[in-house]
């Protein structure tokens, strides 16, 4: 049986992200978790989150997802000892696969740029798509799609860059000790305001570049093109 209960995108990021950067930079320590055990629960919270969205939601949840996967890797570089280095390029491969996942969807009947902004959560798809298809503006649109696509790509390519940078500027421990996962708490923590919020605004700028062309295409106001959970937030 399917929920319309909604993902609440605090509670993903505080469960997802907030929680276990707190585990691993404040109670890490040999004197309280240990390394594997702090590990162990700093991985637990973005895992249980993803269960809980795939069980009760229906929905696999983009943060708890990302945020499982970072860890889980994190976890293995630090759990065996691997070289720390590994961490910043862990940190990077994680958006540049997706932004390069994003253009080459481009090639496919499913680009993701649908599945990240042109999709029902945001805007009224059935509508937009019926005046497209009315004005024979399809084709127009999916050239719009394409540039947006460019922008959704560039925004993982931007927190790729910067994921690289933070994780080389503050990981400086041997993996494996009570240190370096401080450092890896420290860079969860910095991860959002030093990366999201740059790559979230490209994201918004492709979003708004869709809505403008959009606008031009349907002769729609933006409060007619925006879907019905959204005028309902």
């Amino acid at each position: 049986m399917k929920t319309n209960e909604k993902e609440n995108p605090f509670i993903s990021l505080l469960v997802g992200i907030v929680i276990p950067a707190i585990i691993l930079s404040k109670f890490s320590s040999p004197e309280q978790l240990g390394v594997l055990l702090g590990f162990i629960l700093a991985l637990s919270f973005p895992l249980i989150l993803a269960l809980y969205n795939l069980i009760v939601r229906k929905k696999a949840g983009f943060i708890a997802i990302l945020g499982f996967i970072s860890i889980f890797v994190t976890g293995i570089i630090g759990v065996f000892e691997f070289p720390s280095e590994w961490i910043a390029y862990k940190e990077a491969s994680v958006p540049l696969i997706i932004g390069i996942m994003v253009l080459i969807s481009l090639k496919t009947p499913f680009p993701l740029v649908k599945k990240f902004l042109y999709n029902e959560e945001i805007l009224n798809v059935e509508k937009i798509d019926m005046i497209l298809v009315e004005t024979n503006n399809k084709q127009a649109f999916e050239k719009t799609l394409v540039r947006g696509t460019y922008l959704l790509a560039a925004s993982f390519l931007v927190s790729a860059i910067l994921n690289f940078a933070l994780a080389k500027i503050l990981i400086q421990s041997p993996s494996g000790t009570a240190e370096f996962n401080a450092e890896l708490g420290k860079m969860t923590a910095l991860s959002f305001p030093v990366i999201a919020l740059p790559s979230t605004i490209i994201m918004l700028v492709a979003l708004f570049y869709i809505m403008a062309r959009l606008k031009k295409l349907t002769h729609l106001e933006v409060e007619e093109l925006l879907s019905e959970k959204m005028h309902n937030k």
